[in-house]
């Protein structure tokens, strides 16, 4: 059930009302009980995103995923092989005292 705000013309009191959306709105102000109250309009209740969060690559579609991957594996396999050192480095491998 929404909140709306009203605003009487007359003692221009303002308050809030927590009312059904099928309710009428309201016409007579509880401060000074003249039938001078308007609802105003009002930006509404915030949204509130809880949780790891929410990302444009968490719904994309499987054509994209499809091409995504080909392109990570011809990149993968374009890098030169690394060779490896059989030397051991006398540096890196001495002890302290």
């Amino acid at each position: 059930m929404p909140t709306y705000e009203y605003q009487c013309d007359a003692c221009n009191h303002k308050f809030e009302e927590f009312q059904s959306i099928s309710a009428d709105p309201l016409t007579k102000c509880p401060e000074c009980k003249k039938k001078k109250l308007r609802r105003l309009f009002s930006t509404g209740g915030g949204l509130l995103f809880k949780g790891s969060g929410f990302y444009i690559t968490d719904y994309r579609s499987d054509s994209y995923k499809k091409s995504a991957e080909k392109g990570s594996k011809s990149s993968e396999s374009s890098k030169p092989a690394k060779k490896s050192d059989s030397k051991g480095s006398s540096s890196s491998n001495s002890s302290s005292s």
